[in-house]
Parts: structure tokens; sequence; C-alpha cells
């Protein structure tokens, strides 16, 4: 029986780092973690380090706290290089190992508008809409029918009228696990929910043993805010999370040149130290903990200040994290793929191409924000996911790595010879098959009206297939057990296409 290969692709690691530059950054995050600190709005957090060993300091509204290098040893010790990240599908469970360099890509993001294609007349237009329910349910089928897409991270902000606060988050990871049978990542509106989120998991999965051996969910916490300091309500939800044992995110975001140095030392040495601070909060609470070394630094548009991520400064910053998460033996949460401009094109193509060839390289295991993102992280079309998922395929077999070993050298040299003794020699016959090997042989998504008009097509015919929903039996235990869930949290995909 054929072993079944782990999604993603392994890539032999560029390190744009050399081992001097590597511990010069390590050496730097420690002692800015020293002097001056980090700055902690959580009094829980607080007393966590406290308790390790740490100085902490009351200064203004919380405290400052500067961590030795032995609590950061022991909790890098402690946390674990490999994590298991579940799936409805069983052929889609992702396991993470700091030390494989295994590439997978996802969505990410919530975006607050909705672009879509629409042909009228001959012409193409765009259209935008406000995210809800209804589209959060497509774009969870959508992912599931793209080849090269790994993992999903609800990429639409939705602004139901009838979605309150306190039922937020069972609607969103009911919409997003009713409709993809991939790994399912997002964060916790509501420390509160934690508990229905978890049993709806666990209904999902198959129980509390089958959901903690491969949870079907896991969450991220931006508990970093830059420069230096540790948020409360974040954090609240982050130890909670970290306790039950589920997987987690530490994300930090920096941007160059305001809320990090523009420098690439400054800013890889600054984000270093907010997300070691992240982990070694995490693993006080929590020893053992699965907890993902989340890296997101972006520059700063120097004439707007807004965040930039086609450019090639982007690329250093994530090159350079991902080479560090390795080195502590953690794994990688990346980010590639993301457009500055505002609508599907050239200008988005190229910036999204020049990040998710680039940063791959450097072995991240989990790339998000790869699908669908336009005008940095506000927009989400469709019709740009599906281009994604056709470039991330063409990177995907670029970056294989080379077939060349012992046991092929005999059916390579007997290959040559036959067709070298053969009327047509050519080797059209010795073409790996389609099925078995994907074989670029012209662009994806090749049209006489264009790439967006194929898109547009193929993202017609992927709503009007049926989407993977849950057993109906599961359905009616998460609307028994589960509380405040709305009619639309069924919607089916793309209603309004058809």
């Amino acid at each position: 029986m054929k072993e079944k290969q782990p999604r993603g692709v392994l890539v032999k690691p560029k390190e744009r780092l050399s081992a001097r530059q590597v511990q010069l950054i390590d050496e730097v995050s420690r002692e800015l973690l020293q002097d001056p600190g980090i700055h902690c709005y959580n009094q829980e957090a607080a007393e966590l380090f406290r308790g390790a060993g740490a100085s902490v300091k009351e200064k203004g509204d919380g405290w400052l706290i500067s961590i030795p290098d032995g609590v950061i040893e022991r909790a890098l010790d402690s946390a674990p290089a490999k994590i298991t990240l579940g799936a409805r599908n069983p052929d889609n469970i992702l396991e993470l190992d700091a030390f494989e360099p295994r590439v997978r890509f996802g969505s990410g993001s919530e975006t607050n508008t909705w672009l879509e294609v629409e042909e009228k007349n001959g012409q193409t237009e765009i259209k935008k809409s406000r995210g809800n329910l209804e589209r959060l349910c497509t774009a969870a089928h959508l992912a599931d029918n793209l080849e090269n897409l790994d993992f999903f991270i609800r990429c639409v902000n939705v602004q139901d009228p009838e979605l309150k606060e306190e039922n937020r988050d069972v609607n969103i990871f009911t919409s997003s696990l009713n409709n993809i049978t991939k790994h399912v990542q997002g964060g916790l509106a509501r420390l509160d929910a934690l508990p229905d989120v978890i049993r709806l998991g666990e209904i999902v999965a198959g129980g509390k043993d089958a959901f903690h051996r491969a949870p079907v969910i896991s969450f991220i916490t931006c508990i970093a805010k830059s420069p230096l300091q540790i948020v409360k309500d974040t954090t609240e939800k982050h130890l909670a999370i970290a306790r039950q044992g589920i997987p987690v995110v530490v994300s930090s975001s920096p941007m160059g040149g305001t809320t990090a140095p523009f420098d690439e030392f400054g800013m890889v040495a600054q984000i270093n130290a907010e997300i070691l601070a992240s982990i070694t909060l995490n693993q006080l609470a929590a020893p053992g903990a699965p907890v993902l070394y989340g890296s997101v630094p972006v520059r700063s548009r120097l004439d707007n200040l807004v965040d930039m991520y086609g450019a090639p400064e982007f690329i250093h910053y994530n090159q350079d994290c991902a080479q560090m998460a390795r080195f502590y033996g953690i794994p990688c949460y990346s980010t590639a793929g993301v457009g500055d401009t505002t609508v599907p094109g050239i200008q988005a193509t190229a910036e999204k191409m020049l990040t998710i060839t680039g940063v791959p390289l450097a072995g991240a295991q989990y790339i998000h924000y790869a699908f669908g993102l336009l005008d940095r992280t506000s927009i989400f079309s469709p019709e740009q996911a599906i281009l994604d998922n056709a470039h991330i395929g063409m990177v995907k077999a670029a970056l294989t790595e080379p077939k060349i070993s012992e046991d092929r050298k005999e059916k390579i040299t007997r290959m040559v010879r036959e067709v070298m003794s053969s009327k047509h020699q050519t080797y059209i016959y010795h073409l790996p098959q389609p099925s078995k090997e994907q074989v670029y042989v012209r662009y994806p998504l090749e049209d006489d009206k264009g790439a967006l008009s194929a898109a547009h097509r193929k993202y017609r015919e992927i709503c009007a297939k049926d989407p993977q929903n849950l057993e109906a039996e599961i359905q009616e235990e998460i609307k028994a057990k589960i509380a405040g869930l709305l009619p639309q949290t069924w919607s089916q995909p793309g209603q309004w296409l058809k």
C-alpha cells in the first residue's frame, strides 16, 4: 500500500543569516528583554513572570518586566518541536516539525470587504460587498476545493446584524468547520466563548480524546504589541487556551519604520524578543503546551505610514524569522502572498509572487495570508484566491527537491539508451503521467478572455459543487449542545450566484 504523502512541500531551507548573525539576533533580543524589558498590562502574566524569577516593577497602568536568560531557556526547553493540527479529513492533518522545513500555505485575515468579478455584456466588472456568515461559508467551501491550500484561517469579517458579541465565535467556527475538511484556525473574540468552541471541536473530532490527539481547530493570539508590550485582554484568552493544551500561535506584527526599526537587524531583534517573551509566558502558564512562533513583520510606507507586504524588505524580515524559529526548535507561522493593490491584476500578481517565491525558501512550516488578499489585508477576492492557488501550485513545483539519487541511476540510463535506439528518438513516451505527477505544460488559468475571467468561471464551478458538510447527526448534536447559532451559519456556499 502506497504511503500517504504529507501535505506541503519539503524544501532545502535558504539560510539568509550566518550562524554568527543568528547568535547576534538572539543576544540582542535577550538583552532587550532585560533592558528596557517588556511592558505588561496583564496582572496574571506579570505574576507568572515574577514567580519564575523575573524582575517585575509597577509602571504606569502596568508592570515593567525584565526577563532573565534562565527563564527564557526553560521555556524553550519545554515548548514542543512537533505539533499536530487535526482536520475532518485525516488526509489533511498537518504534522508540524520545527526541524523539518515542510512548507504549507493557507488563508487568513478577517477582511471587511468581499470583492468578486461580474461579467455583464462581455464586460468584466468588480463588485464589492460586506462580509457575512454566508460569504464565510463560501470562503471555506472554496478553500476546501483549492488543492494548494493546506489550512483555513477565516478571511471574512462577518457583519451580520443578528450576530452578537456573545455568539460570534461559535457561529464563525461552525460556519468554517461545516464547509471545509482541512484544519481551521482563528482568533477568539470572547474568553467566555472558549468552552463552547472547544465543545464544538470535540463534537466534530469525535470526542475529547480524538480532539486532543489531533485538534481540528487551533487559535491565534496577538499578545505582543509592538514595541515590546504585552496586552491585557488577548493575554487572558491566550493563558486559558494554553492551559487547555490546544495549539496556539503567539503572533507579533511590528511595522518597520513606525512600531519597529526599519533596519533589518533592529526589526528582527525586536520581533524575536516579543515572540520569545510570548512563548515564555505560554510555557509558564502550561509547560509543554503546543505553541507556534508567529512572525508577521511588515514595513511601513514612509509616505502614508500604512503597512506594506509586497516589498523586498518583507521577504528579508520573514526569512530571518523562520531561521530564528528553527534555531529555537519552534514551528514557524509565517506570512506571504498579500497584495498591496486594491484589485486583481498585474500589480497584485507581481507583489504576491515576490513573497510566495521568497518567504517559503526559508522553510517556515505554516504560511498564512497566501490566498485572495488585496489592499494589504482589508479585501478578500475569491477570484484572486483561485489565481493565487494556481501560482502557489507553480511555486510548490519550483520548490521541490531534485530527484537525483542512486536508486534512479539505472532507470535514467536505461531510458536514454531506449530512446537513442528507437526510430523517433524522442522522450514523449517517457513523460510523467499527469495523474501521478504535476506537469505544467501551460499556465493553469489560460483563457481567451484572460486569467481573471478563467478564475471567475472556476469560482462559479466550485460554488456549484456540493459542499463537504458535516454529517446530519453531527449537525444536530451541535445545534443541541451549542447555543446561539444562527440559521445563516448553515448557509450553502455561493447562493447569491445561483
